[in-house]
């Protein structure tokens, strides 16, 4: 017996030893991770994400304890004190997937795979589902289903027929059992279930979901805002700054032009513009002078020649 009992012993130590190593090996080759929920998800779906992700992603599953308790000594291990941040989201049914792709793109393949499931007594409601006026196909003996709801119907045709658009669950809201009875003979199924994503790792950050929906355009257009902030704070407070230097030279510039044109004094930058200030004319007529000297030559160029007279005298002298 205890020969058995220490047999038993060795093959859980080789377990977990080849559990440790898989997850080391995982984190060590791959710098982003999706921690992801797997409530209501079946191993059939399971098997078709992983399919899905083969050659792009990894997903591990493992109990939470055993887990942490690599992440925390592998981070420990390596000075990575993000990965302590992301093993506190460790809890509940949870499975983390490892990728080195664009998280934007692996993203579409964990949601991808969700499936329709019937509504169950005492779930929340994932979504509000109103059902329409109109037959339903249901025998008349069904009333009661209806009556429970106090949803007005009507037979029509041997059939129950509902009177008037009527909201049977609101999100949000826990499902009853006389709800979830008519839906289920309604052949309704408001509930889908699949991954969940809870966070993100990106490079030494854990992050919400949401971060992955800002486009680079986004970025550009929220940093640009915070510059054109910046700017305006330095140039209010007559504090100078990166942003609002050039706005500062350039105002500057234009205080100097406009000393420039209103005295003698000048400087290169304000010659020419000084000389056009003085005769406008003469540098609005310069360009139009070249088009217009231009025209009469191409025009001579295109007339055509004229016949000599002695061969015009000689033509009239011929009817005389």
């Amino acid at each position: 017996m205890a020969h058995l009992f220490g047999k038993k012993e060795r093959i859980y130590d080789e377990r977990k030893q080849n559990f440790k190593i898989t997850l080391e090996k995982l984190l060590a080759n791959f710098s982003r991770m999706f921690i992801v929920e797997l409530d209501n998800v079946t191993s059939n779906q399971m098997h078709q994400v992983r399919h899905a992700m083969r050659g792009k992603a990894e997903m591990f599953v493992g109990k939470n304890t055993m887990v942490r308790f690599v992440i925390k000594k592998f981070a420990e291990d390596n000075h990575n004190k993000a990965l302590l941040g992301l093993a506190d989201e460790l809890e509940g049914n949870v499975a983390i997937i490892f990728t080195n792709e664009d998280l934007r793109d692996v993203r579409p393949i964990i949601l991808a795979n969700r499936k329709e499931a019937p509504a169950r007594v005492g779930s929340v409601a994932q979504r509000t589902v109103i059902v329409p006026a109109g037959p339903t196909g249901l025998e008349p003996t069904q009333t009661s289903f209806f009556q429970a709801l106090q949803i007005p119907t009507k037979i029509n045709k041997g059939a129950v027929e509902i009177m008037n658009d009527v909201t049977i669950l609101t999100e949000g809201n826990k499902c009853g059992a006389s709800q979830v009875a008519l839906l289920n003979k309604l052949n309704i199924r408001p509930f889908s279930y699949g991954l969940v994503i809870r966070k993100v790792y990106d490079d030494g950050s854990v992050l919400s979901p949401s971060i992955l929906d800002i486009s680079a355009s986004d970025v550009g257009d929220i940093l640009s805002a915070a510059i054109q902030n910046v700017a305006a704070v330095g140039l209010a407070t007559g504090i100078p700054n990166k942003a609002s230097f050039p706005h500062i030279l350039a105002d500057a510039f234009k205080n100097l032009l406009a000393v420039a044109v209103a005295t003698e004094y000048t400087f290169p930058q304000a010659k020419h513009i000084k000389e056009v200030l003085k005769n406008p004319g003469a540098f609005a007529a310069a360009p139009a002078a070249a088009p217009a000297a231009a025209a009469p030559a191409k025009a001579a160029a295109k007339a055509p020649e004229p016949e000599p007279e002695e061969e015009e005298a000689g033509a009239f002298s011929l009817f005389d």
